[in-house]
């Protein structure tokens, strides 16, 4: 028999890997694995992304079992369940879904040599974007670091066999046959609920629609909120990207620039030990004052677009993509902290963290990344919520006493700010 190791895959429809291994003809155990070497490291043991991750699984494990099947769930380290698992199972072949992340890559190069050694093969498939490593490139096979020429070359070779769906179901009838089971608790692996809510899988046809019009005011109800559900697969993102190829060109460049970080984190894993794209931005002589942070980190920072997201952030899990670029400008510009630190906070709170795009996004605000923002570039919070939030809709609703003694004044000055991250950046760039 075979194994379907389900990971950033959580849906049996149009799921790559699913589908070649029922098609292999032999019998599929489907396995999840709650992987210790992540969860350990979680701060909050609320996690929303992990009682997501459970709630999907306890669906998962409900059709398998009107399927005549079960989800086999293991807690542990992948190591350690792949020694075990063959053991119970006559396994033959493991068949999973590619992930990008430099963990993911060391983890999957050890699974290979466990299952190596046992005489069982490892088959991993492209599911988690349209265009992977090597596949969209510059005419002499080096990649793109600058993100309109790659998207240009991205729409060029797109074509409608790179959105074909995998239709799994044709071959259910190949899930290896088991009686029901409950999969654990949430308690069980050392996590409780969560209060926050998850936003719908269903993609939002009007929001697609007026993309364009409504994508860049946080005050309006303007984008789609389904990154956590691209980040775990319970989407396809095939079945997105052709939903909106006709609907939305600024939709469907928001899919490219997640297709562009995978592919700048595959061909340039530097980033991924926590070191800048542009290396000579690792010499910026970062101030780090932990109390400017602090308050940053709690939404007190007299800047009201700025606390007005962060705040958000904090309450929902999610956070505007215009205001998310606005509060990463403000931290390592502005204040002058290391981007590091805005990355990691971020990882612990978005629901729709993402490693690809959320380093991405904040080594474009340091000036440190690919097709970064030029460092000189330095957002001004005040005309920004002038800008995209001129009602003050967006900021009164998580900012509800901008106007009273109790909002603190601003943290610094826009302009002696801007002077002061100029001088630092020259300071280092000269170098």
């Amino acid at each position: 028999m075979n194994i379907f190791w389900f990971r950033r895959d959580l849906r049996l429809n149009d799921n790559a890997g699913l589908y070649h291994a029922l098609k292999n003809g032999k019998p599929v155990v489907p396995v999840f694995i709650f992987d210790t070497n992540i969860l350990d490291d979680l701060e909050d043991k609320d996690d929303a992304r992990v009682n997501f991750i459970h709630n999907t699984l306890v669906e998962l494990n409900n059709q398998l079992i009107a399927l005549g099947s079960k989800l086999n769930i293991y807690h542990g380290t992948p190591e350690n369940i792949f020694k075990q698992i063959p053991e119970e199972f006559k396994v033959e072949k493991v068949f999973t879904n590619c992930d990008y992340e430099p963990y993911a890559i060391d983890r999957d190069d050890k699974i290979v040599k466990i299952l190596g050694s046992k005489g069982i093969t490892f088959h991993s498939y492209k599911d988690h974007v349209i265009f992977e490593k090597n596949e969209v490139v510059k005419e002499d096979g080096t990649p793109y670091v600058v993100f309109t020429p790659y998207s240009r070359k991205w729409k060029a070779l797109l074509s409608e066999v790179y959105l074909n769906t995998y239709p799994a179901e044709i071959y259910f009838s190949n899930f290896y046959k088991a009686a029901p089971a409950q999969i654990p608790s949430l308690e069980s692996i050392g996590f409780k609920k969560s209060k926050l809510k998850i936003p719908s899988g269903k993609i939002p046809d009007q929001i697609i629609q007026d993309y364009k019009k409504d994508r860049d005011y946080p005050g309006k109800k303007g984008t789609s909120r389904l990154g956590i559900h691209l980040r775990f697969g319970t989407i396809s993102i095939r079945g997105l990207a052709l939903y909106v190829k006709n609907r939305s060109a600024e939709y469907l460049n928001e899919l490219i620039w997640r297709d562009f970080y995978q592919m700048v984190l595959f061909h340039f894993p530097h980033i991924g030990r926590g070191e800048a794209f542009k290396k000579e931005y690792d010499r910026i002589e970062w101030r780090n004052n932990e109390k400017e942070f602090e308050n940053w980190c709690r939404g007190r920072t007299g800047y009201p677009l700025v606390d007005a997201g962060i705040r958000e952030l904090n309450e929902t899990g999610f956070m505007h993509n215009r205001v998310r670029m606005v509060t990463a400008s403000f931290l390592t510009k502005h204040l002058l902290v290391d981007w590091r630190w805005g990355e990691a906070y971020f990882a612990r709170l978005l629901l729709d963290y993402d490693f690809a795009s959320n380093n991405g996004g904040w080594q474009w605000s340091a000036g440190s990344g690919c097709d970064a923002a030029p460092y000189f570039r330095i957002f001004n919070p005040v005309a920004q919520a002038k800008r995209f939030d001129p009602e003050l809709k967006y900021v009164k609703k998580w900012v509800p006493e901008i106007n009273s003694l109790g909002y603190p004044t601003p943290i610094v000055e826009h302009d002696f700010a801007r002077k002061r991250c100029l001088e630092v950046y020259n300071k280092a760039l000269r170098k």
